[in-house]
């Protein structure tokens, strides 16, 4: 019998869930932990576990960081990315995916302490080589599924954010316990913190990332954008149409799943997603799909990343001054005005 892409597939084998009734935060209370980056991750990471009890956190950076300021300001003591692994137990990895090969090359493998464990919020390096932990390291990965602010402000607020969990290399015999006590340090025992691997966990990530939640999502918003003002239609109009009122229809799919945002929506709408919805996203696109999870399982994304980075990543940064020239930005642009002058009247 041919499968259909919508055919239900059956949770026979669901990955295993774990809360904070199963795991022990006096482990990672009673570690010195490094946090290496003071991004958007590495800034929630090092406040949620401070709040959670860590006494210990040092801050790893660059000389001359942006983030230096910011983070002597919350009130951590900030080494250099070498001196900081060198004193740690924990050393969490939040610098940026195509940074760890020379970061860990250069400064953190030659200071790490047998024994020690690296946690990292993505598995990409590890995945695709660009780090090769030596065997006597513990390495977890601990992904909260969500932005660091967004991670930090339920924290406060006494909620969490699912984590996707996952031991690469227990040197010690005592990673699994390990990375549960960091990830519920994080808040995220409070939601549900899943099982995973770091290969399940990358690859799907970089395939969501690409085909849906930023190149599918967005090609798709202007795609549609640019078709209806190149019809004739008002740019304004077509830019509520196309990109103001996915963010309303997202967070009614995120509360109530979709088929029970589709029972929220008009009978117009819903009617016209099932008739069009598989005209736009068809064979081709599956066809497509089918090619992106290739170039992702196989390292031929990976590999034109870091090709773009060693080069000083001129192809991503053309891109991104490109993005920004967009038709669609600029009527953004004039009706966010628009509504800023309003609220000044």
């Amino acid at each position: 019998m041919t499968q259909t892409p919508n055919d239900p597939v059956t949770l026979a084998d669901p990955l295993p869930v774990f809360h904070d009734r199963d795991c022990d935060l006096s482990i990672i209370r009673g570690r010195r932990v490094a946090v290496i980056g003071y991004g958007s991750q590495g800034r929630t990471h090092a406040l949620n576990l401070r709040d959670s009890g860590v006494a210990d956190i040092v801050i790893g950076l660059k000389p001359g960081s942006a983030t230096r300021a910011k983070a002597v300001a919350d009130g951590f003591v900030v080494r250099t990315a070498g001196e900081a692994a060198a004193g740690a137990d924990v050393i969490a990895v939040m610098v940026s995916d195509e940074a760890h090969r020379d970061l860990y090359r250069d400064e953190l493998e030659p200071n790490l302490a047998p024994g020690a464990a690296l946690i990292f919020a993505h598995g990409l390096s590890v995945r695709f080589g660009l780090v090769t932990p030596r065997p006597d390291l513990d390495v977890i990965l601990d992904s909260p599924k969500g932005i660091g602010p967004r991670i930090r402000d339920l924290y406060e607020a006494g909620e969490g954010v699912f984590c996707l969990f996952g031991v690469h290399q227990d040197a010690t015999g005592g990673a699994h316990a390990l990375g549960l006590s960091y990830a519920a340090a994080l808040g995220c025992g409070r939601k549900g913190i899943l099982e995973t691997t770091f290969a399940a966990e990358c690859e799907s990530d970089l395939f969501g990332e690409q085909v849906v939640l930023c190149g599918g999502i967005g090609e798709l918003i202007d795609a549609a954008f640019m078709k209806l003002v190149r019809a004739g239609y008002p740019p304004e109009v077509a830019w509520f149409e196309c990109f103001y009122e996915v963010k309303l229809v997202t967070d009614l799919m995120y509360e109530r799943g979709m088929a029970g945002a589709f029972g929220k929506i008009s009978n117009t709408a819903e009617y016209g997603a099932y008739l069009t919805g598989p005209r736009v996203i068809g064979e081709a696109s599956r066809a497509a799909m089918d090619g992106v999870l290739a170039d992702v399982r196989d390292g031929t994304f990976v590999k034109r990343l870091m090709a773009d980075y060693d080069a000083g990543s001129p192809d991503l940064l053309a891109r991104r001054r490109a993005l920004g020239q967009r038709t669609l930005e600029t009527v953004g642009a004039h009706l966010n005005a628009v509504a800023a002058e309003a609220s000044e009247i």
